[in-house]
């Protein structure tokens, strides 16, 4: 009898009990993995060849109409790294850029820097100019490879370049651009021989990896350090998540981020899976393409689970084999829809930024939650929620100096302890920054860190909910837009005086979508197409300000975040806003903002 009802006590006291055994005995299984990793050094190049070795004919990569196996990359990757070695004359220890998006030369390259013992940079693609430059300069790379549709964007700041000494290949047989050399042509000579280990035997857990990078509040992206042993962290993600060697893994994120690179591609290798790599996500082909393929895993951000739910309902909805999800930024209306419409797929939500020392993990399966606390992940990583005043843009302290951790329920800004087991990283040659995103005696003197920048909130079923994020950055389209560079593009165009950028929240949309208030120089007025024309020429889509706001002046003195924040409260609507409005209307221009927009967009029958 004892032994009947025993369980139903332990369930009714804790209904996640045996997710959280279960979670428990992963966790002890991916700790002594990872205890062996760092006493005999093994990377995910090694993991990737003893794969090799293990299945050399399963597939890999399937992209479009071809598919790559195991063996098919490494020998592809093996005639890469020769040519660089030949011809670009890399050594252990460099690092070299990649201007590259989502195809199967992308990861033929990292794998061929990796047995070079080189550092791969990763480059965003929608980046020009002043940001290129920026990104390139900051990982020290003397090196610089492009794929050959981004070939215009490389000879825009080629002078630049060619007065660094920076040796840039192309990926096309030919290019008699002065400065750019092909690569495509000198890879095909080579031998797919395999390299000699020598050549990265240096290489340790701590070294660098990756430099991928993440947009702050400086308002030019900062490289973050990702080094091996943060690498192995983020690709057990998806052993974490239930990955198995016989699943199919769809990644079209950009591999220049964290989520399609690290969780996706380091986890299909880790787990030894075949992935089906896209250019870029497509709504209308995304369960063609998992039908076509056999999908069994996708990754996501929150908008793309919106998007999908928003195309047209078919018969077909539930006729595919995808089982699990991972990703992160989905709201709890959308999960809910997803599942609803979509069949029975284990969506598993989680939370970590690039470069910091904490994540979450929902292995609970709460609807809206990024995570579940875990009495062995608290031992491991020290962190808390602390009180934070969101106008001063400052953690709370008390009396004696030290911040306040907030109680269950309440919202806190997210830290955790910098320690020799939750080390940060920071970003290259960025200490200005670096040190920015590090708070000192936190709850004792002398004590250290890490602030993640957003706001979280823990129930008393222990279950974390994301709120918001703080500072001069919110995030879009996926994409995390800064709103200081946003606004030194705005100061060029001749007829404005001062610009504040910010982000505003929209009904049934995830983020925030920007927002420019605007000075006028005087005497001259707001020219909207000349204003659409410069925000297309020099700023990617999801940072282009949707609505423009014309003041007669703009406040820039200490209270200058804290009127930031009020005008975000205010956002766009032109009953309440006396202040001239414009609306960026698709592909035409700024118009004028009325009445009947703001109508369309709160009501859902204007998707932005």
């Amino acid at each position: 009898m004892l032994s009947g009802v025993l369980p139903l006590m332990i369930y009714f006291r804790n209904p996640y009990f045996l997710k959280d055994l279960s979670y428990t005995f992963l966790s002890i299984y991916v700790g002594i993995r990872l205890s062996r990793i760092k006493k005999k050094f093994y990377s995910i190049l090694d993991r990737f060849l003893d794969k090799v070795a293990e299945h050399p004919h399963k597939k890999f990569i399937v992209y479009e109409e071809s598919s790559y196996t195991y063996s098919q990359a490494d020998r592809e990757s093996n005639k890469v790294a020769r040519a660089l070695l030949t011809h670009a004359h890399l050594k252990e220890g460099d690092t070299v850029a990649l201007f590259l998006g989502n195809e199967p030369w992308f990861v033929w390259i990292w794998l061929a820097l990796s047995k070079l013992g080189c550092t791969a940079s990763f480059l965003n693609v929608n980046i020009r100019s002043k940001s290129l430059l920026h990104c390139f300069s900051c990982c020290e790379a003397k090196v610089l490879i492009a794929g050959a549709d981004l070939q215009g964007a490389i000879e825009e700041v080629l002078p630049t370049l060619k007065q660094q000494g920076i040796r840039v290949f192309i990926l096309r047989e030919h290019c008699h651009v002065d400065g750019i050399e092909s690569l495509s042509d000198k890879i095909q000579m080579e031998s797919d021989e395999p390299l000699s280990r020598q050549l990265r035997a240096s290489i340790n857990i701590k070294s660098p990896a990756v430099y991928i990078y993440t947009s702050g509040t400086t308002g030019l992206p900062k490289a973050a350090v990702i080094n091996h042993e943060k690498v192995w962290i983020r690709a057990f993600g998806m052993t974490f998540a239930g990955v198995r060697s016989d699943d199919i893994v769809y990644i079209y994120l950009p591999l220049y981020h964290t989520a399609g690179f690290l969780l996706g591609l380091y986890g299909a290798i880790e787990r030894g899976t075949t992935v089906v790599l896209r250019s870029k996500f497509s709504a209308s082909n995304f369960w063609n393409d998992c039908r076509k393929y056999n999908v069994t895993v996708i990754q996501y951000i929150g908008e793309v689970m919106r998007y999908l739910c928003n195309t047209l309902k078919r018969d077909n909805d539930k006729d595919h084999k995808v089982r699990l999800a991972i990703g992160n930024g989905i709201r709890e209306d959308t999960w809910v829809e997803f599942l609803e419409r979509f069949g029975n797929i284990c969506i598993r939500e989680c939370y970590g930024a690039t470069e910091g020392n904490v994540g979450f993990f929902n292995y609970g399966g709460k609807i809206g939650a990024v995570g579940r606390e875990h009495f062995l992940y608290k031992m491991a990583c020290k962190y808390a929620l602390i009180r934070f005043d969101t106008e001063k843009e400052e953690p709370v302290r008390d009396s004696r100096g030290f911040c306040i951790e907030v109680p269950r329920g309440e919202t806190g800004l997210l830290v955790a302890k910098i320690g020799k087991r939750t080390p940060f990283s920071g970003y290259a040659k960025d200490k200005q920054q670096t040190d920015k995103k590090k708070l000192r005696d936190v709850f004792e003197k002398g004590d250290m860190y890490f602030n993640s920048g957003d706001l979280l909130k823990i129930t008393d079923e222990g279950f974390i909910f994301f709120q918001d994020r703080i500072g001069d950055t919110f995030r879009w389209k996926g994409e995390n837009v800064a709103t200081t560079e946003v606004a030194d593009h705005l100061l060029t165009v001749d007829f404005i005086e001062e610009a504040k950028v910010y982000g505003v929240k929209v009904p049934g949309h995830e983020g925030r979508i920007g927002m420019a208030a605007l000075k006028l120089k005087e005497n001259m007025d707001f020219d909207g197409k000349a204003f659409y024309q410069h925000v297309k020429n020099y700023l990617p889509s999801y940072a282009r300000p949707r609505f423009v706001r014309i003041q007669d002046a703009l406040v820039v003195t200490s209270t200058f975040k804290q009127m930031k924040v009020k005008l975000a409260e205010e956002g766009f609507n032109p009953a309440l806003i006396k202040d001239p409005l414009f609306y960026l209307e698709d592909n035409k221009g700024y118009i004028p903002m009325t009445q009947e927009l703001f109508n369309c967009i709160a009501e859902g029958r204007l998707r932005l």
